[in-house]
C-alpha cells in the first residue's frame, strides 16, 4: 500500500510575527494589571512608562469600568441597605422587579428577548415613571408581536441600585428593524427615596462631593476626543454618527441620562434615543 505524506508547508513569516507580537502584547497587559494590583498606583507609575506617559491605577480602573458597561445589565435590583420609609404597591415583590418578560422568536418576523422593569413604590412620581416605561417598551413589544415579515430584533435589559437612599434605574433597549441601522436606546430614572423627589445629575454630583466644573471639563474633554476620532474615521470613508462638542446637550444641566453604581456616576449620551444609530458616549465620574 502506497502512503503519500502531505507536503511540508512553508512557514508564513508574516503570520509568525503577528502572532508573536499579539502574544507579547497580551503578556504585557497581564503584567501591567498584575503590577498595579501588587504595587499600587504610585509604585506602578514609577515602574512602568509607555510612550512617555505613565500608566496609573486610576487609568486602568477607569478603562475597566468603561469596558464592563455592557455586563452591568442583570435585570435585577442589586443588594442594598436603606433607611428610607418605602411604601410598596406589592409587598411580595422587590422594590424593582421584572414585570414583563418574554423570549420569543418567529421566523422572518421577530426575535424578542425582553425584561421590562417595574418600580414597586406607591408614589405619584414613580407611577409616572412606570407609565412611561410601559408606553415605551411594552407597547413596542406588543406591536412587534403583531408584526409579520418585518425582521425585527428587539431586546430590553435593565439594572437597578439603591445607594445613599438614591434609587437608580437604567434601561437599555436594542432595536433592529428590517434593513434599518440598529438603535441602542438608554433611559434612566433617579429618585431620592428619603426626600421623595427626582434628582438631577447636578445633585448627584454634589452628593458625591465632586466639583461641578471638574465634571463638566471631563465631559467636554471626552466628547471633544470622541468628535475628533469620529472625524478621523469619517475622513477614511467610514459612516459613523457625528458628534458636535459645542452642542448644549453635553451641559450638565441638560444631561438626562445617568446611572449610579458602586459610588460611580455613569453619564450616558445614547444617540440612538433619537436617531437610527447604536453610537454612544460614556463618561464615568
Amino acid at each position: 500500500m502506497n502512503v503519500t505524506l502531505p507536503k511540508k508547508e512553508k512557514l508564513n513569516i508574516k503570520a509568525i510575527v503577528i502572532y508573536t507580537v499579539s502574544i507579547i502584547a497580551c503578556i504585557v497587559a497581564i503584567i501591567v494589571i498584575g503590577l498595579s494590583a501588587y504595587y499600587g498606583s504610585e509604585e506602578l507609575d514609577r515602574l512602568i512608562t509607555v510612550g512617555g506617559s505613565n500608566i496609573s491605577q486610576e487609568d486602568i480602573d477607569y478603562q475597566l469600568l468603561v469596558s464592563n458597561f455592557d455586563s452591568i445589565f442583570q435585570n435585577q435590583l442589586e443588594e442594598y441597605n436603606t433607611a428610607a420609609n418605602i411604601k410598596k404597591i406589592d409587598d411580595g415583590q422587590e422594590i424593582v422587579y421584572t414585570y414583563y418578560a418574554k423570549d420569543e422568536t418567529k421566523e422572518n418576523s421577530y426575535d424578542l428577548n425582553l425584561n421590562i422593569p417595574y418600580i414597586n413604590i406607591n408614589n405619584e412620581t414613580i407611577a409616572g415613571y412606570n407609565q412611561e416605561i410601559k408606553e415605551t417598551y411594552e407597547r413596542k413589544a406588543e406591536s412587534t408581536l403583531e408584526s409579520e415579515n418585518q425582521n425585527i430584533i428587539y431586546t430590553v435589559q435593565y439594572e437597578a441600585t439603591i445607594e445613599n437612599d438614591i434609587l437608580s434605574l437604567i434601561i437599555r433597549a436594542n432595536l433592529k428593524e428590517g434593513s434599518n441601522a440598529q438603535r441602542d436606546i438608554i433611559q434612566t430614572f433617579n429618585y431620592d427615596l428619603r426626600n421623595n423627589k427626582e434628582i438631577s445629575l447636578e445633585e448627584a454630583i454634589e452628593q458625591k462631593q465632586l466639583d461641578i466644573k471638574d465634571v463638566q471639563d471631563k465631559i467636554d474633554e471626552e466628547i471633544a476626543l470622541a468628535e475628533q476620532q469620529v472625524e478621523d474615521l469619517r475622513t477614511l470613508g467610514y459612516s459613523i454618527f457625528a458628534r458636535d462638542a459645542d452642542d448644549e446637550m453635553y451641559k450638565i444641566e441638560n444631561t438626562q441620562d445617568f446611572f449610579i453604581k458602586d459610588g460611580n456616576i455613569y453619564i450616558i449620551y445614547a444617540y440612538g434615543n433619537e436617531n437610527l444609530t447604536d453610537a454612544m458616549d460614556l463618561i464615568i465620574v
